[in-house]
Protein backbone atom coordinates (compact mmCIF):
# COMPACT_ATOMS: atom_id res chain seq x y z
CA UNK A 1 0.00 0.00 0.00
CA UNK A 2 1.39 3.09 -1.02
CA UNK A 3 1.70 6.00 1.62
CA UNK A 4 1.05 9.43 1.61
CA UNK A 5 4.82 10.42 1.77
CA UNK A 6 5.25 7.82 -1.07
CA UNK A 7 2.82 9.07 -2.87
CA UNK A 8 4.75 13.06 -2.29
CA UNK A 9 8.20 11.75 -3.36
CA UNK A 10 7.04 10.34 -6.53
CA UNK A 11 5.79 13.88 -7.18
CA UNK A 12 9.24 14.91 -6.60
CA UNK A 13 10.89 12.31 -8.46
CA UNK A 14 8.67 13.42 -11.33
CA UNK A 15 9.98 16.97 -10.91
CA UNK A 16 13.98 15.82 -10.87
CA UNK A 17 13.45 13.71 -14.41
CA UNK A 18 12.75 17.05 -15.79
CA UNK A 19 16.30 18.28 -15.19
CA UNK A 20 18.32 15.00 -16.69
CA UNK A 21 20.89 16.03 -19.32
CA UNK A 22 21.11 19.42 -18.15
CA UNK A 23 22.38 19.98 -14.80
CA UNK A 24 26.21 18.48 -14.82
CA UNK A 25 27.90 18.94 -12.47
CA UNK A 26 25.29 19.16 -10.22
CA UNK A 27 22.77 15.90 -9.46
CA UNK A 28 19.43 16.38 -10.62
CA UNK A 29 17.17 16.79 -7.43
CA UNK A 30 13.10 17.34 -7.38
CA UNK A 31 11.24 18.97 -4.88
CA UNK A 32 7.77 19.28 -3.42
CA UNK A 33 6.14 21.39 -0.73
CA UNK A 34 2.88 20.26 1.21
CA UNK A 35 0.21 21.60 3.51
CA UNK A 36 -2.96 19.67 4.88
CA UNK A 37 -2.52 17.16 2.27
CA UNK A 38 -2.47 18.76 -0.82
CA UNK A 39 0.87 19.79 -2.80
CA UNK A 40 1.20 23.77 -2.40
CA UNK A 41 4.75 24.49 -4.26
CA UNK A 42 6.80 22.61 -7.01
CA UNK A 43 10.28 23.24 -8.42
CA UNK A 44 13.59 21.23 -9.78
CA UNK A 45 17.00 21.94 -10.64
CA UNK A 46 17.21 23.08 -14.21
CA UNK A 47 20.80 23.97 -14.61
CA UNK A 48 24.04 24.42 -12.73
CA UNK A 49 24.53 27.85 -11.61
CA UNK A 50 20.98 28.23 -10.89
CA UNK A 51 18.36 28.01 -8.00
CA UNK A 52 18.02 24.41 -6.43
CA UNK A 53 14.81 22.44 -6.30
CA UNK A 54 14.70 23.17 -2.66
CA UNK A 55 14.54 27.23 -2.85
CA UNK A 56 12.52 27.09 -6.47
CA UNK A 57 9.93 24.53 -4.63
CA UNK A 58 9.64 27.31 -1.81
CA UNK A 59 9.06 29.92 -3.77
CA UNK A 60 6.59 28.26 -5.46
CA UNK A 61 4.59 28.05 -2.51
CA UNK A 62 5.23 31.66 -1.24
CA UNK A 63 4.13 32.48 2.21
CA UNK A 64 2.17 29.05 2.94
CA UNK A 65 5.19 27.38 2.93
CA UNK A 66 5.60 27.97 6.79
CA UNK A 67 4.48 25.17 8.81
CA UNK A 68 4.49 22.88 5.80
CA UNK A 69 6.48 19.48 4.44
CA UNK A 70 9.39 19.64 2.38
CA UNK A 71 9.53 16.72 0.00
CA UNK A 72 13.03 16.77 -1.71
CA UNK A 73 14.45 13.57 -3.71
CA UNK A 74 18.04 14.65 -2.30
CA UNK A 75 19.54 15.74 1.25
CA UNK A 76 19.39 19.47 0.82
CA UNK A 77 22.92 20.96 0.63
CA UNK A 78 24.90 22.32 3.65
CA UNK A 79 27.48 24.31 1.60
CA UNK A 80 27.76 28.02 -0.22
CA UNK A 81 28.95 26.66 -4.04
CA UNK A 82 27.48 29.03 -6.62
CA UNK A 83 24.27 29.34 -4.88
CA UNK A 84 23.50 29.97 -0.92
CA UNK A 85 22.98 26.26 0.91
CA UNK A 86 19.84 25.36 0.32
CA UNK A 87 18.99 24.10 4.64
CA UNK A 88 19.80 27.80 5.53
CA UNK A 89 16.71 28.48 2.66
CA UNK A 90 14.36 25.88 4.46
CA UNK A 91 15.06 27.14 7.85
CA UNK A 92 13.89 30.35 7.02
CA UNK A 93 10.77 29.24 5.15
CA UNK A 94 10.16 27.85 8.33
CA UNK A 95 9.32 24.26 7.13
CA UNK A 96 7.62 21.98 9.72
CA UNK A 97 9.33 18.77 8.37
CA UNK A 98 11.42 17.55 5.38
CA UNK A 99 11.41 13.94 3.89
CA UNK A 100 14.17 13.07 2.08
CA UNK A 101 14.54 10.41 -0.61
CA UNK A 102 18.20 9.67 -0.25
CA UNK A 103 21.29 10.88 1.73
CA UNK A 104 23.77 13.25 -0.60
CA UNK A 105 26.55 10.82 -1.82
CA UNK A 106 29.68 13.08 -1.46
CA UNK A 107 31.07 11.36 1.91
CA UNK A 108 32.37 14.72 2.85
CA UNK A 109 28.79 16.03 2.38
CA UNK A 110 26.21 13.15 3.78
CA UNK A 111 24.37 13.74 6.51
CA UNK A 112 25.65 17.30 7.43
CA UNK A 113 22.51 18.96 5.88
CA UNK A 114 20.29 16.61 7.86
CA UNK A 115 21.91 17.28 11.36
CA UNK A 116 21.41 21.43 10.02
CA UNK A 117 17.97 20.82 9.62
CA UNK A 118 17.54 18.92 13.24
CA UNK A 119 19.07 21.10 15.06
CA UNK A 120 16.45 24.05 13.53
CA UNK A 121 14.14 21.63 15.07
CA UNK A 122 12.79 20.24 12.07
CA UNK A 123 11.56 17.06 11.90
CA UNK A 124 13.61 14.98 9.29
CA UNK A 125 12.30 11.86 7.98
CA UNK A 126 15.03 9.92 5.57
CA UNK A 127 14.81 7.13 2.96
CA UNK A 128 11.36 7.50 1.03
CA UNK A 129 11.57 5.62 -2.02
CA UNK A 130 14.98 5.12 -1.52
CA UNK A 131 16.38 3.00 -4.05
CA UNK A 132 14.21 5.69 -6.83
CA UNK A 133 15.94 8.77 -5.61
CA UNK A 134 19.48 7.10 -5.62
CA UNK A 135 18.44 5.87 -9.35
CA UNK A 136 17.74 9.35 -10.37
CA UNK A 137 21.09 10.07 -9.57
CA UNK A 138 22.77 7.20 -9.95
CA UNK A 139 25.69 9.18 -12.65
CA UNK A 140 26.36 11.78 -10.15
CA UNK A 141 26.82 9.23 -7.53
CA UNK A 142 29.33 7.24 -9.76
CA UNK A 143 31.33 10.19 -10.25
CA UNK A 144 31.68 11.32 -6.87
CA UNK A 145 32.96 7.94 -6.15
CA UNK A 146 35.15 6.67 -8.78
CA UNK A 147 36.11 10.38 -10.53
CA UNK A 148 35.16 9.12 -13.32
CA UNK A 149 31.42 9.19 -15.60
CA UNK A 150 28.91 6.56 -15.60
CA UNK A 151 28.73 5.13 -18.98
CA UNK A 152 25.64 3.68 -20.46
CA UNK A 153 26.59 1.85 -23.68
CA UNK A 154 23.53 1.70 -26.43
CA UNK A 155 23.73 -0.94 -29.61
CA UNK A 156 21.16 -2.28 -32.04
CA UNK A 157 21.88 -5.23 -33.98
CA UNK A 158 20.91 -8.15 -35.86
CA UNK A 159 19.70 -11.18 -34.33
CA UNK A 160 23.64 -12.63 -35.08
CA UNK A 161 25.44 -9.67 -33.45
CA UNK A 162 25.95 -7.72 -36.27
CA UNK A 163 25.81 -3.49 -36.19
CA UNK A 164 26.61 -2.83 -40.12
CA UNK A 165 26.93 -4.81 -43.21
CA UNK A 166 30.21 -5.57 -44.78
CA UNK A 167 30.76 -2.44 -46.57
CA UNK A 168 30.02 -0.66 -42.66
CA UNK A 169 26.44 0.70 -43.68
CA UNK A 170 24.30 0.63 -40.47
CA UNK A 171 21.49 2.84 -41.21
CA UNK A 172 18.92 1.23 -40.36
CA UNK A 173 19.42 -1.89 -38.40
CA UNK A 174 16.44 -1.01 -35.93
CA UNK A 175 12.83 0.48 -36.46
CA UNK A 176 11.43 4.09 -36.11
CA UNK A 177 9.53 3.26 -32.63
CA UNK A 178 13.71 1.92 -31.31
CA UNK A 179 15.31 5.34 -32.61
CA UNK A 180 12.48 7.45 -31.62
CA UNK A 181 13.67 5.88 -27.80
CA UNK A 182 17.23 6.77 -28.41
CA UNK A 183 16.56 9.98 -28.71
CA UNK A 184 14.64 10.12 -25.39
CA UNK A 185 17.90 8.44 -24.07
CA UNK A 186 20.08 11.37 -25.83
CA UNK A 187 18.10 14.19 -23.86
CA UNK A 188 18.92 12.03 -20.33
CA UNK A 189 22.58 12.18 -20.51
CA UNK A 190 25.15 15.08 -20.53
CA UNK A 191 27.45 14.00 -22.70
CA UNK A 192 27.38 11.67 -26.29
CA UNK A 193 30.40 9.33 -27.27
CA UNK A 194 30.39 7.61 -30.95
CA UNK A 195 33.85 6.12 -32.34
CA UNK A 196 36.43 7.58 -35.21
CA UNK A 197 34.37 5.31 -37.83
CA UNK A 198 30.48 6.44 -37.16
CA UNK A 199 31.60 10.11 -37.27
CA UNK A 200 33.66 9.53 -40.43
CA UNK A 201 31.01 7.06 -42.30
CA UNK A 202 27.63 8.44 -41.14
CA UNK A 203 28.59 11.86 -40.24
CA UNK A 204 25.83 11.85 -37.70
CA UNK A 205 24.82 14.98 -35.33
CA UNK A 206 24.31 13.13 -32.24
CA UNK A 207 22.31 15.86 -31.54
CA UNK A 208 18.48 14.58 -29.57
CA UNK A 209 15.46 15.49 -32.11
CA UNK A 210 14.01 16.97 -30.97
CA UNK A 211 16.34 19.04 -28.30
CA UNK A 212 13.96 20.55 -25.91
CA UNK A 213 17.20 22.59 -24.41
CA UNK A 214 19.34 19.45 -24.23
CA UNK A 215 22.81 20.40 -25.83
CA UNK A 216 24.98 17.20 -24.63
CA UNK A 217 28.89 17.48 -24.88
CA UNK A 218 29.57 15.65 -28.28
CA UNK A 219 32.96 13.33 -27.69
CA UNK A 220 34.86 12.42 -30.15
CA UNK A 221 37.94 10.32 -30.10
CA UNK A 222 39.99 11.17 -32.88
CA UNK A 223 43.54 9.61 -32.04
CA UNK A 224 45.45 9.97 -35.64
CA UNK A 225 43.51 13.25 -36.55
CA UNK A 226 41.78 11.43 -39.48
CA UNK A 227 38.22 12.67 -39.08
CA UNK A 228 37.78 15.55 -41.95
CA UNK A 229 36.71 18.72 -40.73
CA UNK A 230 33.94 18.97 -42.22
CA UNK A 231 32.01 16.40 -40.45
CA UNK A 232 28.46 18.02 -38.77
CA UNK A 233 30.03 17.69 -35.08
CA UNK A 234 33.18 19.76 -36.26
CA UNK A 235 30.94 22.45 -38.09
CA UNK A 236 27.11 22.75 -36.69
CA UNK A 237 27.63 25.32 -33.75
CA UNK A 238 27.04 22.51 -30.89
CA UNK A 239 29.36 21.51 -28.26
CA UNK A 240 31.90 19.40 -29.18
CA UNK A 241 35.22 17.95 -27.49
CA UNK A 242 37.68 16.38 -29.77
CA UNK A 243 40.45 13.58 -28.00
CA UNK A 244 43.40 13.36 -29.55
CA UNK A 245 46.69 10.95 -29.42
CA UNK A 246 50.23 12.06 -29.01
CA UNK A 247 50.52 12.81 -33.10
CA UNK A 248 47.98 15.15 -33.84
CA UNK A 249 49.67 18.10 -35.11
CA UNK A 250 49.50 21.54 -34.14
CA UNK A 251 48.18 22.89 -37.22
CA UNK A 252 45.17 20.72 -36.99
CA UNK A 253 44.63 21.72 -33.15
CA UNK A 254 44.20 24.81 -34.87
CA UNK A 255 42.21 24.54 -37.27
CA UNK A 256 39.91 23.05 -34.37
CA UNK A 257 39.94 25.92 -32.20
CA UNK A 258 39.21 28.23 -35.08
CA UNK A 259 35.97 25.95 -35.68
CA UNK A 260 35.61 26.79 -31.66
CA UNK A 261 36.63 23.53 -30.85
CA UNK A 262 37.41 22.37 -27.66
CA UNK A 263 40.25 19.63 -28.01
CA UNK A 264 42.32 17.63 -25.26
CA UNK A 265 45.38 16.07 -26.28
CA UNK A 266 47.24 12.09 -24.26
CA UNK A 267 50.16 11.00 -24.70
CA UNK A 268 48.56 7.72 -24.93
CA UNK A 269 44.78 6.82 -25.82
CA UNK A 270 43.86 5.33 -22.32
CA UNK A 271 40.26 5.22 -21.56
CA UNK A 272 40.47 4.89 -17.79
CA UNK A 273 42.74 7.81 -17.67
CA UNK A 274 40.57 10.01 -20.91
CA UNK A 275 37.30 9.66 -18.62
CA UNK A 276 38.98 10.34 -15.15
CA UNK A 277 40.17 14.00 -16.94
CA UNK A 278 36.30 14.16 -18.47
CA UNK A 279 35.06 13.51 -14.48
CA UNK A 280 37.14 16.55 -13.76
CA UNK A 281 35.26 18.33 -16.12
CA UNK A 282 32.02 17.55 -14.55
CA UNK A 283 30.80 15.14 -16.89
CA UNK A 284 28.51 13.18 -15.23
CA UNK A 285 26.60 10.59 -18.12
CA UNK A 286 27.63 9.70 -21.55
CA UNK A 287 25.88 7.96 -24.01
CA UNK A 288 28.42 5.44 -25.76
CA UNK A 289 26.58 4.76 -29.10
CA UNK A 290 29.07 2.48 -30.50
CA UNK A 291 30.63 1.14 -32.82
CA UNK A 292 32.04 -2.09 -32.43
CA UNK A 293 35.54 -1.37 -31.68
CA UNK A 294 34.49 1.24 -29.01
CA UNK A 295 32.25 -0.87 -27.23
CA UNK A 296 34.58 -3.39 -26.57
CA UNK A 297 37.47 -1.20 -25.32
CA UNK A 298 35.16 0.36 -23.11
CA UNK A 299 33.87 -2.98 -21.91
CA UNK A 300 37.33 -4.57 -21.80
CA UNK A 301 38.12 -2.01 -19.42
CA UNK A 302 35.49 -2.50 -17.31
CA UNK A 303 33.91 0.62 -17.84
CA UNK A 304 30.44 0.34 -18.84
CA UNK A 305 27.38 0.65 -16.29
CA UNK A 306 24.56 0.36 -18.28
CA UNK A 307 23.70 -1.23 -21.61
CA UNK A 308 20.49 -0.69 -23.74
CA UNK A 309 20.86 -3.74 -26.11
CA UNK A 310 18.44 -3.46 -29.02
CA UNK A 311 17.82 -6.66 -31.55
CA UNK A 312 16.07 -6.15 -34.34
CA UNK A 313 14.85 -9.33 -36.64
CA UNK A 314 17.56 -9.50 -39.10
CA UNK A 315 20.43 -11.46 -39.95
CA UNK A 316 23.13 -10.19 -41.86
CA UNK A 317 25.35 -13.23 -41.30
CA UNK A 318 29.69 -13.54 -40.58
CA UNK A 319 31.13 -10.88 -42.90
CA UNK A 320 28.74 -8.02 -41.30
CA UNK A 321 30.69 -5.85 -38.82
CA UNK A 322 29.82 -7.04 -34.99
CA UNK A 323 28.23 -5.48 -32.32
CA UNK A 324 31.24 -5.41 -30.02
CA UNK A 325 35.21 -5.52 -30.94
CA UNK A 326 37.88 -7.96 -29.19
CA UNK A 327 36.87 -10.98 -27.67
CA UNK A 328 36.93 -12.93 -24.04
CA UNK A 329 36.89 -16.03 -22.88
CA UNK A 330 33.64 -17.40 -20.99
CA UNK A 331 34.62 -17.21 -17.45
CA UNK A 332 35.71 -13.51 -18.25
CA UNK A 333 33.02 -12.87 -20.18
CA UNK A 334 31.71 -9.44 -18.69
CA UNK A 335 28.37 -9.95 -16.74
CA UNK A 336 24.78 -8.12 -16.71
CA UNK A 337 22.36 -8.14 -14.74
CA UNK A 338 18.24 -7.83 -17.27
CA UNK A 339 16.22 -4.66 -15.50
CA UNK A 340 13.62 -4.57 -18.20
CA UNK A 341 12.78 -5.92 -22.17
CA UNK A 342 10.02 -3.92 -23.87
CA UNK A 343 8.84 -4.77 -27.62
CA UNK A 344 9.19 -1.40 -29.65
CA UNK A 345 8.08 -2.16 -33.07
CA UNK A 346 9.85 -5.04 -34.76
CA UNK A 347 12.63 -4.57 -32.08
CA UNK A 348 13.38 -5.98 -28.63
CA UNK A 349 14.83 -3.54 -26.28
CA UNK A 350 16.45 -4.81 -23.49
CA UNK A 351 17.69 -2.60 -20.84
CA UNK A 352 20.40 -4.04 -18.70
CA UNK A 353 22.57 -2.77 -15.53
CA UNK A 354 26.04 -3.98 -14.26
CA UNK A 355 25.99 -7.00 -11.91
Amino acid sequence: MTTQPESWMREALTEGRKGLGLTAPNPSVGAVVVKNGKIIGRGYHHKAGTPHAEPLALKDAGMAAKGATLVVTLEPCSTTGQTPPCTEAVIAAGIKKVIVGCEDPNPAHAGRGLTLLRQAGIEVEVAVLEADCQDLIRAFTHLQLTGRPYITLKLACTLDGRIADASGKSQWISGPASRENVQALRRSVDAMLVGTETIIKDNPSLMPRPQYGHKPLRIVPDRQGRIPLTRKVFTDGFPTLGLLGPDVSAARIHCLKKQEIETLQFKRFSWPAMLKKLGDRGVHHILCEGGGQLAGALLKADLVQEVHWVVAPKILGASARPAVGGGWTLDKAPGFKLEAQERLGEDLWLHLRKV
